[in-house]
């Protein structure tokens, strides 16, 4: 039996899942590694007799597990254990391994991990700090103790390399863009990609004829408008930096701010920025920014908490911060699709888990004719299905929760394209 394995290595967990090659991409099983950047580590294991039998489940397990290659080894170890009376797989079936890089840079499709690949995208890391190095720490993982397996990376930033020119393009010197290649590259790709084939299946219509405004919002959030089933536009940049506020991430801000960050002058002078060197900036923006610099912690679920039943002050304002950000993607993608858009997407750990967030959201946007049956809203996080409606019946335009699933997409596509 010859096996896919997906691989999303995020900055502090690492996601799994091994599917069975073939038409439907059965899954055999699932799991994760949480808490790489936190003092205590937990396993989370599924593993499938067939599509309706659990062979085993583990749930937040405890484990010592200090970074991303320790978790891969878990992972190896825990699957080599149940070879034997409770076979599930051997090493030698795992045909392929795909993992999640976030910044592809400009390729449009998954590439086969040369060396010479690695190595071009170990350069890219700089755009992606978050993530790329995590992901390339798993690559070698893989390479060392999967010998037989090739390794093929997918790109987040591919969705997007439909949108327009004068979209991606920044307004400074196009010599430099060119030379450096800058421009705005987007990413959640895979979890796009994903979100746009179940939805035109839930609505029953093609691809090609799907017109949406879609929001991945997690730890990372960024919105797309997805055109004629492609993306015309997306909110992240040349890094994921650009955009919408993440857990750490500030996204979009004056650019001068940054000079002003250490500074005890009112004035913009050389002497006033002199030690805010471009790492320790990119530091700032990266890991010390976001709702957890105004709240103290990446919990968006603890800050809804605090916001909506505690009245917190600090809580109520990252959680007002997000709404207004998040819906004025909505508004301008609603613009860049003229009016066409079938629904709005929710989608990513808070888009999916946030029943407060999609309230306020589309309390916001309700003039673009959005409305949700809360009764609906508040069951979102319960169900099993991959799309689901909160609409009311009266809706000029659709809300749909997504369960969407990035792995499963890499699966799919290696399936669809015979990889």
């Amino acid at each position: 039996m010859s096996a896919i394995l997906c691989l999303n290595a995020g900055s502090s967990s690492v996601k799994f899942s091994l599917y069975r090659y073939s038409p439907d991409a059965t899954l055999l099983l699932t799991g994760s590694v949480s808490g790489l950047t936190a003092d205590q580590q937990y396993l989370t294991y599924t593993s499938y007799k067939s599509s309706s039998e659990v062979l085993e489940s583990i749930k937040n397990q405890e484990i010592d597990c200090p970074d991303h290659d320790s978790a891969f080894k878990v992972f190896m170890e825990h699957l080599n254990s149940k070879v034997g009376d409770k076979r599930l797989i051997s090493f030698d079936d795992i045909y392929l391994a795909c993992h999640r890089i976030v910044h592809g840079g400009g390729n449009p499709r998954p590439l086969l991990i040369t060396e010479e690949v690695y190595h071009e995208l170990d350069i890219l890391s700089d755009l992606a700090p978050l993530h790329n190095q995590r992901a390339l720490d798993i690559v070698h993982s893989c390479i060392s103790r999967l010998k037989g397996t090739k390794n093929v990376a997918f790109f987040d930033s591919s969705f997007h390399m439909t949108i327009p020119r004068h979209i991606y393009t920044y307004p400074i010197d196009l010599d430099v863009q060119k030379r450096h290649q800058i421009r705005k590259y987007g990413f959640h790709g895979l979890s796009y990609a994903f979100i746009t084939r179940e939805t035109a299946d839930y609505l029953g219509v093609d691809d090609g004829d799907l017109n949406i405004i879609a929001l991945h919002l997690g730890s990372g959030a960024s919105a797309c408008a997805i055109l004629g089933g492609k993306s015309i536009n997306t909110s992240m940049g040349l890094t994921p930096l650009e955009g919408l506020p993440g857990a750490t991430r500030s996204g979009s801000i004056d650019p001068s701010l940054i000079f002003h960050y250490h500074s005890d002058s009112s004035r913009m002078s050389t002497a006033s920025s002199k030690d805010v060197h471009l790492t320790i900036a990119e530091d700032i923006l990266n890991k010390r920014s976001g709702w957890q610099s105004i709240t103290g912690t990446t919990d968006f679920g603890l800050i809804t908490k605090r916001a909506v039943e505690e009245n917190d002050e600090l809580a109520k304002l990252a959680f007002d911060m997000f709404v207004d950000r998040v819906s004025m993607y909505v508004g301008q993608y609603w613009v860049a699709l003229q009016g066409k858009a079938v629904a709005l997407v929710f989608a990513g750990g808070i888009g999916e888990k946030g029943k407060e967030l999609r309230t306020a959201v589309i309390d916001k946007v309700s003039c673009l004719g959005f409305t949700i049956d809360e009764k609906l809203n508040a069951t979102a996080s319960t169900t099993s299905d991959v799309v689901f409606d909160l609409s009311k019946k009266d809706a000029k335009v659709k809300t749909l929760v997504v369960q969407t699933d990035e792995q499963l997409q890499m699966a799919k596509e290696v399936i669809a394209t015979r990889l």
